[in-house]
């Protein structure tokens, strides 16, 4: 009996030790699109051998989602785009906080939690487009210069729904209070030529059709227009490069990562982002989007590099999500619909 048993045993050890190795898997909730986050997760899997299991949709339905799921959650990483969306996430008590040097070190401060509960992976710049037989360079300064006369019946804007206008606003409060901020939305929509659009595609193509001659765009939508219509009279224009106060520089907004509060495996997660704010990564993640590498270290693609260089504003974007309320309820006080 006892060979028989040695046998059979010896025999169970052996077909253990030859079984594949369970792989190991990171689940994400992505509110970015399939064709920009496959290749990147292809990429990682290639890598690492880890294999990526991703859900897509809008990031309100994912945020419900995981609260709902709660603890029964599948979900390692909450991956979305605007500083406001991951705010909101933290506020309620979807995320836990990251301890990682790398992350720390690739990130710059404005542009993640200061509880490191998320970080940004890329950087789109919320900007200025404006005709270029119309408008000389000359004419345009600041943000806030399109609130005065001068701009009367020749601003388009996107409609105030979206949460990337009301990010803008937010962060305006933060530098002027609500006070001179309404009444710098009030100017904007004053001078409006047409009623806003459903997106900046299409307040762009309105520039470029003499409709208005001025609006304000993520620098994403113009790099996708111009590869489609590379004969367009447009250009981007950087506002507030030369202000001396915390007002100074380029409204930026991100799209960027956490690590999910019931995460089953937040340790594998935190090495995803980790390896997604790194200098191999960064352009994959970046250019896919014509968005800007989040990692200073990294260079943007030539087509975005092309746009030229520009200064950031440093106010660290969760202002974004802390006061997109105030937002909202100021663009309406305004008449910004």
């Amino acid at each position: 009996m006892k060979p028989i048993l040695t046998r059979l045993l010896a025999a169970l050890a052996f077909t253990a030790a030859t079984l594949p190795a369970l792989a190991e898997e990171v689940v994400v909730y992505s509110a970015r699109n399939e064709q920009l986050i496959k290749p990147l997760f292809d990429a990682y899997t290639r890598d690492t051998g880890v294999q990526i299991k991703f859900i897509t949709d809008k990031e309100g339905p994912l945020m419900a989602r995981l609260k709902a799921e709660g603890k029964n959650t599948p979900a390692d990483m909450l991956l979305t785009v605007d500083a406001g969306n991951l705010w909101q996430a933290s506020e309620e008590g979807l995320l836990r906080p990251i301890q990682s040097k790398i992350l720390q070190a690739n990130v710059p401060a404005h542009l993640r939690d200061p509880d490191s509960e998320w970080f940004g992976l890329s950087v789109r710049a919320r900007t200025i487009v404006y005709n270029t037989g119309k408008v000389k360079p000359a004419e345009l300064s600041t943000y806030e210069d399109l609130a005065k006369p001068q701009w009367k019946g020749r601003l388009c804007l996107r409609t105030s729904k979206k949460v990337y206008n009301q990010s803008l606003v937010a962060m305006m409060i933060t530098e002027y209070g609500e006070g001179k901020t309404e009444d710098m939305v009030r100017g904007w929509v004053d001078n409006l030529a047409t009623s806003p659009f459903p997106d900046d595609t299409k307040a762009m193509e309105a520039v470029a059709a003499g409709q208005c001659d001025v609006t304000l765009v993520n620098t994403y939508y113009f790099g996708r227009l111009m590869e489609k219509s590379p004969n367009l009279p447009l250009a981007i224009f950087w506002p507030n490069q030369n202000l001396k106060n915390k007002a100074a520089g380029v409204h930026v907004n991100i799209s960027g990562a956490g690590v999910t509060r019931h995460a089953k495996n937040p340790a594998g997660a935190q090495k995803l982002i980790e390896w997604l704010s790194s200098d191999k990564a960064q352009n994959l993640f970046a250019d896919v989007n014509l968005e800007y590498p989040v990692n200073p270290k990294v260079s943007p693609d030539k087509t975005v590099a092309a746009w030229g260089g520009f200064k950031q504003n440093l106010i660290n974007v969760k202002e974004a999500g802390s006061l997109q309320t105030k937002a909202v309820k100021l663009m309406d006080r305004a008449g910004y619909k």
